[in-house]
């Protein structure tokens, strides 16, 4: 079986990429769509971006729905799943991609109780209850991908926080991996590195940033959130129904160790 096409016997799967207005959720949902399935582009507050993410997949040839919901508020991941319920109009829904997330919010010391929470509500409370939401509307044999971070295995005090969420969600996805295992559903996640984006190009501009970046670096460059598609790709496809539980990481070897 190729790319995402076909679960018991049907063709055509449907997907859910939230935070998909830009950045790696745009490629995660326009490489999902190349492979075959409908997609649903979740947003929070950029229509704009969304409907470009609609208009390139149509463009393309697929197909695809934009549907908003504010993240990290009461009632998120039911507003969410009753929108993406009504785009797919009783049928399944074959693959949920957890991206969207809030950004890092500063080292110890400079983080708001109020900020700290905005981030573990978005983070790591809208995935919990997205997924909960989203149960009832998975076939046997579906997939969830959770977007984490290479922060949870290195020690960055700039992202302390924010590493906390993501390793949250890695071990939601172990978890779930165990409780769902017995209907064929696979649950993992995938942790990108430094990667450049059409959202964050500028923070690379930091004169030396990249340099130090990806001499730290195995594959010696930034990623790009189309690294990041593939890698969400090949666990959405029916090539990786043996793995499950697993923190696959998309960093091309971020700090691996000294490199001479």
């Amino acid at each position: 079986m190729d790319g995402v096409g076909g679960v018991n016997g049907r063709t055509g799967r449907t997907a859910l990429v939230t935070g998909a207005s830009r950045g790696i959720g745009r490629a995660i949902a326009a490489r999902l769509a190349a492979d075959g399935a409908e997609v649903v582009v979740h947003y929070g507050s950029d229509a704009a971006g969304a409907a470009g993410t609609v208009e390139a997949i149509e463009r393309a040839g697929g197909t695809a729905h934009a549907v908003r919901a504010e993240l990290g508020v009461d009632g998120d991941a039911e507003t969410l799943l009753a929108g993406v319920a009504e785009r797919l109009s009783g049928r399944p829904l074959d693959i949920l991609v957890n991206n969207a997330a809030a950004a890092p919010a500063g080292p110890l010391g400079t983080t708001s109780r109020a900020e700290f929470d905005r981030l573990f509500a978005v983070n790591v409370r809208a995935p919990y209850f997205i997924v909960e939401q989203a149960l009832p509307l998975l076939p046997d044999g579906g997939r969830i991908i959770t977007i984490s971070s290479v922060a949870t295995r290195m020690a960055n005090p700039a992202q302390t926080s924010f590493a906390m969420t993501k390793a949250a969600v890695e071990t939601m996805s172990r978890t779930l991996a165990n409780q769902l295992g017995a209907r064929g559903i696979t649950v993992n996640a995938v942790a990108p590195g430094a990667t450049r984006t059409e959202a964050n190009g500028d923070v690379f501009e930091v004169p030396g940033l990249a340099a130090r970046i990806t001499g730290a670096t195995a594959l010696d460059r930034l990623g790009s959130a189309d690294d990041v598609a593939d890698v969400v790709a090949f666990l959405a496809s029916d090539a990786a129904r043996w793995i499950t539980g697993q923190v696959v990481d998309a960093s091309g070897g971020l700090f691996l160790g000294p490199r001479s």
